[in-house]
């Protein structure tokens, strides 16, 4: 199921920032009065009525201005305005249509995309009469909300929301699908067309070639395989920082929608700071994993050149280490059949069944060898029942007296207990600690 995407645009504080905290339930974004806050994007999940979005905060938008930053930000507003599936516009009730505002919805217009007019800051009915002035706009989808206090937000959440798709509608499309995601320039583009055998995306080396995310059919042994191909901008951006925004809207709806997402690296770097930012976010996700390490053919090796590779991306991988890492080459094709038939296997992990009885005739004994620590009081934490519950991904419920006395470091432990004794190779788990 595709995850739709909703952006928060308009001038500096307008209030977005406060909006985007509310309705994600945490205070990520930073508040403040000054202008310009908001520089880095931010992403977050929102449920409203069963119904999932992602929400993209983003910042003042200032037509035609030369500052750098301004600049930079306007040029991540269009490209979030491109990509989103719905856009809530917002403008201060207090300050009244400003040049800028008027600026803003030409550009909406533009983009051919229909908008929400939010005009926030009416904190009560008697600020109700500021309303009528944003009527000139001539946008026909007009909520007026107070962010700050929560007015009328649930009305507006259900108008955003009508057309999308709750939980119980996804269809059941049982092909695997598989997001293939990294930085830009690793070379995804080329593993999609070498495991296609033609040309399906533009390759070249500037660094952001492909703009859109392009879903292609594979078959393979005579099974439908969806690769979702993930990217940033046809041409090179004036500003740097924008082709890492696209790629990471693109990585954040390819992941959403995949069953086993490939991270790919490029050899002549390893794990960067971003790749660990699209791991986090696919296990967030709890999506299936494999690290590929792209251009390996370019590398000069001997007999260790691989296994010292590989120890230092585990090194950095820590608690993700159970995510399979295999060298390929998309120029050559080295290894790339190995790597759908990987994912074929995490699917299988994914959906593999253990029943009751098992689970607990294996990991009791080693949980009474190895029991967890006393609560803070000096009280000993008794595991008395294990289970594991229905779902696209695995997830174990652990009854015990003091559930939330269970310290991160024993839950870490179990976790490589079930892996020792059941698997689950290059797949994302969670462990539910509940009262007995």
């Amino acid at each position: 199921m595709k995850t739709p995407i909703v952006v928060i645009v308009g001038r500096p504080n307008v209030g977005k920032s406060t909006l985007f905290n509310r309705l994600i339930g945490k205070r990520e974004a930073i508040v403040d009065n000054i202008s310009g806050v908001t520089r880095d994007r931010n992403y977050g999940e929102v449920e409203w009525a069963g119904k999932y979005f992602t929400l993209i905060d983003t910042g003042g938008y200032v037509p035609n201005s030369t500052d750098l930053f301004e600049k930079a930000i306007r040029e991540q507003v269009e490209i979030a305005i491109d990509e989103s599936d719905s856009i809530l516009f917002m403008v201060d009730s207090r300050t009244g249509v400003n040049p800028f505002d008027v600026e803003i919805v030409r550009m909406l217009r533009s983009a051919n995309k229909d908008f929400f007019l939010v005009v926030n800051k009416v904190d009560s009915t008697n600020n109700e009469t500021l309303v009528g002035e944003f009527y000139k706009l001539g946008v026909k989808n007009l909520h007026d909300i107070s962010a700050i206090g929560g007015r009328k937000v649930g009305d507006l959440l259900d108008a955003v929301t009508k057309d999308f798709e709750s939980v119980e509608d996804k269809p059941d499309d049982k092909r695997l699908k598989i997001a293939i995601v990294g930085r830009p320039n690793v070379g995804k583009s080329s593993l999609v067309n070498a495991l296609l055998g033609y040309d399906r995306s533009i390759v070249t080396e500037i660094p952001g070639t492909t703009r859109d995310s392009i879903d292609s059919i594979l078959k393979f042994y005579g099974q439908e395989i969806i690769l979702v191909d993930t990217a940033g901008l046809r041409k090179r951006s004036k500003i740097e920082e924008s082709i890492e925004f696209f790629s990471t809207i693109r990585t954040l709806k390819a992941i959403g929608e995949c069953d086993v997402a490939i991270i790919m690296l490029d050899s002549k770097f390893g794990l960067e700071k971003q790749d660990q930012k699209i791991l986090d976010e696919a296990l967030r996700w709890r999506k299936g994993l494999i690290i590929a390490v792209n251009k390996w053919d370019l590398i000069e090796k001997d007999t260790n050149t691989a296994k010292k590779f590989e120890d230092e991306i585990k090194d950095k991988l820590g608690t993700l280490d159970f995510a399979p890492l295999v060298f390929i080459s998309a120029f050559t094709k080295q290894r790339i059949y190995k790597l759908i038939e990987m994912c074929q296997n995490i699917q299988k992990e994914r959906a593999k069944k253990i029943t009751t009885s098992e689970l607990n005739e294996v990991l009791l004994p080693e949980i009474e060898k190895t029991p967890p620590p006393s609560t803070h009081t000096g009280k000993e934490v008794k595991i008395k029942y294990i289970t594991k519950a229905d779902g696209d991904y695995p997830k174990f419920l652990f009854f015990c007296n003091y559930p939330k006395e269970v310290h991160d470091n024993y839950k870490k432990f179990l976790e490589k207990l079930i892996r020792k004794h059941f698997g689950f190779v290059g797949v994302s788990m969670t462990l539910v600690f509940k009262d007995k």
